[in-house]
């Protein structure tokens, strides 16, 4: 019962409007679908029950199909929050800008220097210069450390993916990049190098056949946002919970490690003009 009903929450579109008429005391909140959603709801349970328990107000949390869900229903206010990456954020900051723009509250430690891994099952592949014609995969085309930075770092080596590759595809999730990889279906993949551990910690990738073979330079990543209407005394109060989370506490802690975060910090939209100009010259923003 309870996988169908995990089946039914993560198959809802957010176009589907009933998913927002909630009473105004509940918070909407939503995250990029970098990871398979029965993931993300398991990833965000604690953690929603914990913002309940410190607001005192009941936390929904709103699967989307793909990333533009996120930008386009926190740009129009019918998400109060979402995790967003550092380019997701980008294009929802771009999209409200002449209005009331979105805010970034927090980022976990680790994001202000995120990386990307490029992998492979190719025991011939040691840098990008082996892949030359070769299959090659990204995550989703709106993600940062799945598709931006890593394409925006080649561009600046000579390689553009189109032409130096032979086939690109686009698996539109992390996790899904690895296994196209440990399957063979590409010769290499690029993805979060949170999510790579991860995989790599819990035994769910075959570290004797798929290995790194190169990381992209830091940059900033993923934050948590909340719209720009949103109000200002309620913000703070999340962004005092988030900056509370403890790892000295085994209940936090859980919580910490279940978001990879060693603890939440402060961040600003300043963080994020490196990632705008890095899509503008990747030609991923008009």
């Amino acid at each position: 019962m309870l996988k169908r009903t995990l089946a039914l929450t993560a198959g809802l579109a957010l176009s589907c409007s009933a998913l927002f008429a909630q009473a105004a005391d509940v918070l909407k909140v939503s995250a990029i679908p970098d990871e398979a959603p029965t993931e993300l709801l398991r990833k965000f349970e604690p953690l929603g029950a914990y913002l309940e328990q410190q607001l005192g107000m009941k936390v929904q949390f709103v699967p989307v199909a793909d990333y533009p869900a996120v930008v386009e229903a926190l740009a129009t206010d019918r998400l109060d929050m979402a995790w967003l990456g550092g380019f997701t954020f980008v294009q929802a900051q771009l999209k409200t800008r002449d209005k009331t723009p979105v805010i970034p509250l927090v980022q976990r430690e680790q994001d202000a220097q995120f990386t990307s891994k490029f992998i492979t099952a190719d025991p011939n592949v040691k840098s990008l210069a082996d892949l030359k014609g070769k299959t090659f995969a990204f995550g989703s085309v709106s993600s940062t450390s799945g598709s931006l930075m890593p394409r925006y770092f080649m561009q600046k080596d000579g390689i553009k993916p189109e032409t130096y590759f032979s086939r690109v595809g686009y698996s539109g999730a992390h996790d899904a990049t690895v296994a196209w990889v440990q399957a063979g279906k590409v010769d290499a993949g690029v993805l979060n190098a949170s999510v790579w551990q991860k995989l790599v910690d819990a035994g769910k990738v075959d570290t004797n056949k798929v290995k790194v073979f190169a990381t992209t330079p830091a940059y900033f990543d993923y934050n948590w946002t909340v719209r720009g209407t949103l109000d200002p005394a309620l913000a703070a109060k999340i962004k005092k919970a988030f900056l509370a989370l403890d790892p000295a506490n085994p209940e936090q802690k859980k919580i910490l490690d279940l978001q990879a975060a060693s603890r939440f910090i402060e961040t600003n939209p300043d963080n994020y003009k490196g990632i705008e100009e890095a899509a503008r010259a990747a030609e991923l923003l008009k």
